[in-house]
C-alpha cells in the first residue's frame, strides 16, 4: 500500500502543446501573398477543381451505364456547358425584354421619387431654413447701387467676354482599338469560362492520378489516414454542394411562381437571379429581393406590390434559412457560423466577388485538412464547428472563472439529452476532479479555490428543480410504475431505472406512493452524507445529497470536520439509517479512510451500512476488491447514480 509520505502521483491533466506562432504567422503571409498576386491563375483552377466536384457524381453514373471514361467525362462537360449557355440565354433575353420596357415606368419613378421627396427632403429643408430665417439678419449692401440696365463689370484681369473657344478635331478609332475597346470586356470572362472547362475535363480524366499525388503530397507514409482525409473533403464537398443547388433552385423557383402570382414583370428573370445569387453568402439574397421590389415600385403607382414582393422574400427566405438549411445541412459541412462570416470577408478581399461565392467550399477543404493533418490541427480548431473543449473542460474553465450562470446555462443544454445524476457523474464529477488535480499541482489559490467552491453552490442550488430522469425521445417523462419493486432492472441510457423510486412529492394525478419507503427513510436525515477531507469533497457530498431528495430519500450534508478524531462523539446521529462518504482525492493513501469507518462504526446506530464513493477514482490501490474489504464500508462506488440506486436498494429492504 503507498506510503502517505509518497511523492504525489503525475500530474493526470494533459498540458496543451504550444503551437509554434512563429511558423503559423510566417505559413499564413505566405498563403495570403500566394493567393493575392497568384488570383489570375488560381481562380479559374479553383473554379475547374470545384465543377470536378460538382460533375463527379454525373460522371460516375455514366461510367455505370458503360460509357467509357473518356465519353463520360466529355458528356458531363457538355452537359453542364449547356446548362450554363442556356442560363445565359435566358437571362439576357428577360433582360433585353425588361430593358425596352423601361422608359413606360420612368414616369412612375419620377412621380414617386417626388412624393418621397415633399415627405423627407423639402420638410427637413424647409424645417432648416425657418430656423436660419431668425437668426440671420439681411446684409448690408456694399457701395453704390448700380443704374437700372447697366452691365457688370469685367472680372480683373479680362477686359471684355472670353472670345477663345477650343477647337476639338474629331478623332478616327482604329478597328483595332475599337476592338479592344468593345470586345476586351466580352472576350475575357468566355476565355476564363474556357479555362475552367478544360481543366476540369482534365481533372474528370486524370481523377486518381491526382488524388495519388496529394497522398504523396499530403503523407504517404499513413496512406490509411490521408486516404481518409481526401474521402472525407470529397464527401463533405459533393453533398455540400448538390444539397446547396438542390435547395437554392427549389428557393428560385418559388419566388418566380410568386412573384408571377403578384404581378411582378419578368417573374423567369428574378426566379433565376434569386436562385444564382443565393449562391454569394449573407448579400446575395439581399441583392436578389432589392432587384425586383425595384421594379415593383416602378410598375406601381401605389406600395403595395413592393410589400408583397418584400413579404415573399422574408416569409420564403425566412423558411429556407432558418428551417430547411439547418434540417438538411445538419453538421455535413462542419464550419463554425462565426468562420463563415471571417471566411466571406478573407476570401472577398484576396479574390474579389469570386471568392466571396467560393469562401465556405474554400473553408470546408482547409477545415477538412485540419482534421486529418496533424501539423493543420488548428485550422480544425479555429475554423471548424466542433467544440473547442470538451463539456468537462468547458464546465472547469466555468467554475474556474467563477461565472455560475454560463455553467449553468451548459448543464441545462447537457440536461436535454441526459438524466442529472449522468451529468453530475460524466461532467461535474469530472470537472471537479481535474480541480483536485490542479489543487494537488499547487497551481490553485485560496481565492481560486473559495470561488470554485461558491460556484459549485450556486450551480447546485440552480439545478435543484430538475428531476433526475432520463429525457424521453418525445419530451414526456414515463410515469413510475407504481406496481414495480425491481430496483435492480438496468438503468436506462443515461440515468437511473425509470422505476427506481417515486419522486418526492408525487405528480398530481398519481396515488401516494410513499408507503413504499419505510419512516425511518422518509426523515430529514435518513441518509448522512459525509464529505471527505479534500476542498471539494463536499460539492459532491451535497450533489449525492440533492440527487437522494430526489428520488424521495432524506438526506443531511455534513462536513469532514463532523467526523474527525475531535468532534464525532457531538455528531448528531438521530434518525440515520445509512451513511455515504464522498472523496473526490485520497492522494493515494487510504489509511484515514479505514479509520474514519472505524469511527463511523462506533458512532452510527447499530446494523447502518456505509457506502464510499470514489468520484472518479482510477486508482488501483482504491478500486481493488481486497483492499476495499480491508478498509471495512459496505459498498464502495464510482458514480452518483449508482450510490442512489444502493441508497434505494437498502431502504426497500429494511420494510
Amino acid at each position: 500500500m503507498p506510503d502517505a509520505n509518497d511523492p504525489p502521483p503525475p500530474n493526470t491533466v494533459p498540458q496543451a502543446p504550444a503551437p509554434d506562432a512563429s511558423r503559423i504567422v510566417t505559413l499564413f503571409v505566405m498563403t495570403v501573398v500566394i493567393l493575392y498576386f497568384g488570383r489570375e491563375v488560381l481562380v479559374p483552377v479553383t473554379l475547374a477543381l470545384l465543377l470536378a466536384f460538382v460533375l463527379a457524381p454525373l460522371v460516375g453514373l455514366l461510367r455505370r451505364w458503360r460509357f467509357g471514361k473518356v465519353p463520360s467525362v466529355l458528356l458531363g462537360v457538355f452537359v453542364a456547358l449547356g446548362i450554363i449557355v442556356a442560363l445565359g440565354g435566358v437571362i439576357g433575353s428577360q433582360i433585353a425584354e425588361l430593358t425596352t420596357d423601361l422608359p413606360k415606368y420612368a414616369a412612375t419613378v419620377e412621380t414617386k421619387i417626388a412624393h418621397v421627396r415633399s415627405y423627407t427632403v423639402d420638410r427637413l429643408t424647409h424645417f432648416a431654413d425657418s430656423i436660419g430665417s431668425h437668426r440671420t439678419q439681411p446684409a448690408a449692401a456694399a457701395g453704390a447701387p448700380q443704374a437700372p440696365g447697366s452691365k457688370p463689370a469685367s472680372p480683373p484681369g479680362q477686359s471684355g467676354p472670353a472670345m477663345s473657344t477650343f477647337a476639338s478635331t474629331p478623332t478616327t478609332n482604329s478597328p483595332l482599338s475599337l476592338a479592344e475597346t468593345y470586345l476586351t470586356p466580352i472576350l475575357s470572362p468566355l476565355a476564363t469560362l474556357g479555362i475552367v472547362f478544360v481543366v476540369a475535363v482534365f481533372a474528370l480524366l486524370q481523377r486518381e492520378d491526382l488524388r495519388d499525388r496529394l497522398i504523396r503530397l499530403l503523407g504517404s507514409d499513413d496512406l490509411h489516414r490521408t486516404t481518409l482525409a481526401i474521402d472525407d473533403g470529397g464527401r463533405r464537398l459533393s453533398r455540400y454542394f448538390v444539397t446547396q443547388l438542390t435547395i437554392n433552385t427549389i428557393f428560385g423557383v418559388v419566388i418566380g411562381v410568386g412573384l408571377l402570382i403578384i404581378g411582378v414583370p419578368n417573374p423567369v428573370l428574378w426566379g433565376l437571379l434569386s436562385a444564382l445569387l443565393r449562391f454569394v453568402p449573407y448579400v446575395g439574397s439581399f441583392i436578389s429581393a432589392g432587384l425586383p421590389m425595384a421594379l415593383a415600385a416602378a410598375v406601381e403607382p401605389g406600395w403595395s406590390m413592393v410589400l408583397w414582393t418584400a413579404g415573399l422574400y422574408v416569409v420564403v427566405e425566412g423558411v429556407t434559412g432558418q428551417m430547411i438549411e439547418p434540417m438538411v445541412y445538419g453538421h455535413s459541412t462542419g464550419l463554425s457560423p462565426f468562420s463563415v462570416v471571417v471566411a466571406a470577408i478573407f476570401w472577398s478581399w484576396v479574390w474579389g466577388p469570386v471568392g466571396l461565392v467560393l469562401s465556405t467550399p474554400l473553408t470546408l477543404c482547409l477545415v477538412v485538412m485540419g482534421r486529418h493533418v496533424k501539423r493543420l490541427e488548428f485550422l480544425d480548431v479555429m475554423l471548424g464547428d466542433k467544440p473547442a473543449l470538451t463539456p468537462v473542460e468547458s464546465f472547469y474553465q466555468r467554475i474556474l472563472a467563477g461565472d455560475a450562470d454560463e455553467a449553468e446555462d451548459q448543464a441545462e443544454l447537457l440536461l436535454k439529452e441526459r438524466s442529472l445524476s449522468t451529468y453530475y457523474d460524466e461532467v461535474a464529477l469530472r470537472g471537479l476532479q481535474l480541480a483536485a488535480n490542479d489543487l494537488q499541482r499547487g497551481v490553485l489559490d485560496h481565492h481560486q479555490l473559495a470561488r470554485i467552491q461558491s460556484t459549485i453552490k450556486a450551480l447546485a442550488k440552480g439545478l435543484a428543480g430538475h428531476e433526475d430522469v432520463a429525457p424521453h425521445p418525445g419530451g414526456v417523462h414515463p410515469a413510475p410504475d407504481a406496481e414495480s419493486d425491481d430496483i435492480d432492472a438496468a438503468p436506462e441510457e443515461g440515468g437511473l431505472p425509470a422505476n427506481l423510486l417515486p419522486a418526492n412529492p408525487q405528480p398530481k394525478g398519481l396515488p401516494d406512493d410513499k408507503g413504499r419507503l419505510p419512516p425511518a427513510w422518509q426523515g430529514p436525515s435518513a441518509v448522512l452524507c459525509i464529505a471527505g477531507r479534500g476542498p471539494l469533497d463536499e460539492a459532491a457530498a451535497t450533489m449525492l445529497a440533492q440527487l437522494l431528495h430526489q428520488h424521495g430519500i432524506g438526506a443531511r450534508m455534513v462536513g469532514y470536520g463532523a467526523v474527525s478524531r475531535e468532534s464525532v462523539a457531538g455528531l448528531d446521529v438521530a434518525g440515520v439509517a445509512m451513511a455515504c462518504i464522498s472523496y473526490l482525492d485520497i492522494s493515494g493513501s487510504p489509511a484515514h479512510l479505514r479509520y474514519l469507518l472505524r469511527r463511523l462504526r462506533a458512532r452510527l446506530p447499530e446494523g447502518a451500512p456505509i457506502l464510499v464513493g470514489l468520484w472518479p477514482s482510477e486508482d488501483p490501490a482504491l478500486t481493488d476488491t481486497n483492499v476495499q474489504r480491508g478498509m471495512g464500508a459496505d459498498y464502495y462506488t464510482k458514480s452518483l447514480g449508482e450510490a442512489v440506486t444502493i441508497c434505494a436498494r437498502v431502504a426497500k429492504g429494511s420494510k
